[in-house]
């Protein structure tokens, strides 16, 4: 019996190293297309070089399976890719892809290095073979493909557009907004014996360099739609967007005002508790120092609903009740005992709010989105408990009141957007698995992004995204799909946003930029309302980015770019398009040259202002206050409701 067994396990063994090569030799029918791309090899030396690609692209009847096979080995992985190609070019077509097989053979002179940046050509080339339309050999372009079709940012430009060049090309398409690319300059000078070295970086208008140098055109591009046409004089019909589109959050007026209220009021109970206390005057100091930063969060807050943005007051409350919260915990805290009750009360709150979300049934894609974000909120809330718990045992007693204050208000945002969900629930019910596909490719997709910049530009930019990718992935294996997929969409944003704003601090570049998304934002929320769908996270994020577009400096750009970027994602979340497109055919295959250019909660009471006996003063403080003043000053960063 052992015997046999030991023999189907090398038979097994020996079919799954033989069948993907039988599997993914290319079929005999189907339609084939040769289209190619540039890339980026390093040098021995660490040199960044342009060379080409050459993508053979097979479509053929099959079961929705995609085979990739790369030579030389890319230095990124381009499999999750070249899927997000095939599910892009599928849903622009309005082509079931689960009746292909999709076949990638990619073929260059050196080591590349590949993945994202060759995801909008290897869409074009999936798009051509399933409609059998001819392909200029003349053009090339460089761009990720995101899964709402847009084309996005990619890193070597430059040196991609040598490679176009080389091989011929007479147009090179780029993601919009990269027409300027900031390069860096080293300069020796010889000063006696010594050697100084400086380096600089300069905007270059690859455009224009390109033109002068080789004669080469290039052209920005928004969407794949924008490639296709290039490519092969096809235009697909894109969805369009109503020209009316109703941006507001009128409908968390109600609940801002409400909270509003409640903070004020438990702002101003904290403060005479404060003064009525028997702290030193250190301590004293320290905490209505915090205070004063609360009290301005909620005059911000008043000035925020005055000019109709609610849920920006909303936020601003938030960030103002973990504040005050702490100051009062530190208060009423006098010894240990009190802080571990305290940790094991919130947990027990948490845990509340938890059951009472995922029993609800969820009715209709606006509740699904709401429902989304609160189990992502109660996953955030779970893990600043643990932060809370881990200081606790270290003897680091203020920083767990201060982590476990932002879990209980944390834990409140979870149960305001479950609520304000199940105002707009409606239609049949959906199961919470449906997000468990959807999370996986947000994942996978930033998995990839990262890692590309990575060996561009080195990881020092990503170790912050890294570790929140892991935790999507740790919730994706716990089965807390909505949590992974708002993780997988925070690290595919903040890297998008660091890939197109890489050595750039140029006000008037990052506004282009930033304009652009934000109508891009604008799009999807109104396409999202044309289905039928009331994007309510999109709506709130595209206000909150709006409050940081007010604001001055550059790291406020920053923040604004992300949360117009995360009202775009949120939009089109669960959007999927509708029919079969419209394609109009060329009457002729020429294209020209066209030398265009782009601009650059209603928490309910659950403020509650008494925890345990409001008449206690003592306080426990066993750490510097330097570590409040971080925790409490520095905390509502970018953090919204």
């Amino acid at each position: 019996m052992r015997r046999s067994t030991s023999i189907i396990f090398i038979l097994f063994v020996f079919t799954s190293l033989v069948s993907p090569l039988v599997l993914a030799e290319c079929p005999g029918e189907g339609n084939t297309v040769q289209i190619k791309a540039p890339a980026v090899s390093k040098t021995s030396s660490g040199e960044l070089i342009g060379v080409a690609t050459t993508f053979s692209i097979t479509v053929a009847p099959g079961s929705g399976h995609v085979y990739v096979e790369t030579w030389p080995l890319t230095e990124v992985d381009m499999q999750a890719s070249a899927r997000l190609a095939a599910q892009i070019a599928g849903e622009v077509l309005g082509v079931d892809m689960s009746k292909y097989d999709v076949y990638i053979q990619v073929r260059a002179d050196a080591p590349t290095i590949g993945g994202p940046s060759a995801g909008g050509t290897m869409t074009v080339g999936i798009i051509a073979a399933l409609e059998g339309w001819k392909l200029r050999d003349d053009v090339m372009m460089t761009g990720m493909i995101n899964p709402d079709g847009s084309i996005g940012p990619v890193g070597g430009i430059l040196e991609k557009a040598s490679a176009a060049h080389n091989v011929g090309a007479k147009l090179f398409l780029i993601p919009e907004g990269q027409r300027i690319q900031m390069i860096e300059q080293t300069e020796k000078k010889q000063i006696g014996p010594l050697v100084q070295i400086t380096s600089k970086s300069e905007p270059v208008d690859v455009a224009k360099y390109a033109k002068e140098r080789w004669g080469l055109e290039v052209i920005e591009i928004k969407d794949i739609y924008d490639a296709v046409f290039y490519f092969t004089g096809h235009k697909i019909e894109k969805p369009q967007a109503p020209e009316n589109v109703n941006i507001d959050t009128s409908f968390v007026k109600d609940d801002a005002l409400k909270d509003y209220d409640n903070t004020t009021a438990y702002f101003n109970e904290v403060k005479k508790e404060l003064k009525e206390s028997d702290v030193d005057y250190s301590t004293y100091n320290l905490l209505n120092n915090a205070l004063e930063d609360a009290d301005q969060n909620i005059k911000s807050a008043k000035d925020a609903m005055d000019r109709g943005m609610y849920y920006t007051a909303l936020s601003l409350d938030f960030q103002a009740r973990i504040t005050i919260r702490t100051v009062e915990w530190s208060l009423k805290a006098r010894d240990e005992r009190d802080i571990e009750n305290l940790l094991k009360n919130v947990d027990s709150e948490i845990k509340s709010i938890e059951s009472e979300v995922l029993n609800r049934t969820i009715r209709g894609i606006t509740m699904l989105q709401a429902e989304a974000a609160s189990e992502q909120r109660i996953e955030e809330a779970k893990d600043y408990m643990k932060d809370a718990w881990g200081s606790y045992y270290r003897g680091d007693y203020l920083n767990a009141i201060g982590s476990a204050a932002f879990a209980y208000e944390r834990a409140q945002t979870a149960r305001f957007w479950a609520n304000l969900g199940e105002r707009y629930a409606a239609g049949e019910e959906i199961n919470r698995e449906s997000v468990k596909g959807v999370a996986r490719d947000y994942l996978d997709n930033a998995r990839l992004i990262i890692t590309y910049i990575s060996s561009m530009f080195g990881e020092s930019y990503m170790q912050d995204l890294i570790s929140e990718l892991d935790k999507g992935e740790s919730y994706y294996e716990e089965g807390k799909y909505s949590a992974a997929l708002f993780s997988g969409i925070e690290a595919q944003v903040r890297a998008n946003i660091i890939l197109d704003t890489i050595g750039i601090n140029n006000e008037t570049v990052l506004k282009d930029k930033l304009n652009q998304m934000k109508n891009d934002a604008k799009t999807a929320i109104a396409i999202a309302q044309s289905q039928g769908i009331y994007p309510i996270l999109g709506i709130a994020y595209y206000e909150f980015a709006q409050n940081y577009e007010n604001q001055t400096g550059t790291d406020s750009l920053i923040n604004a770019m992300i949360f117009y970027q995360y009202a775009k994602e949120t939009s089109i979340i669960f959007v999927k398009s509708k029919g079969t497109p419209k394609i109009e055919t060329p009457t002729t295959p020429a294209i020209p040259l066209v030398n265009t250019t782009s601009t650059q909660t209603s928490i309910e009471n659950e403020t509650n202002t008494q925890t345990g006996d409001s008449k206690r003063n003592g306080v426990i403080i066993y750490t510097s206050g330097a570590l409040l003043i971080g925790l409490l000053l520095g905390i509502g960063l970018g953090r919204r409701l």
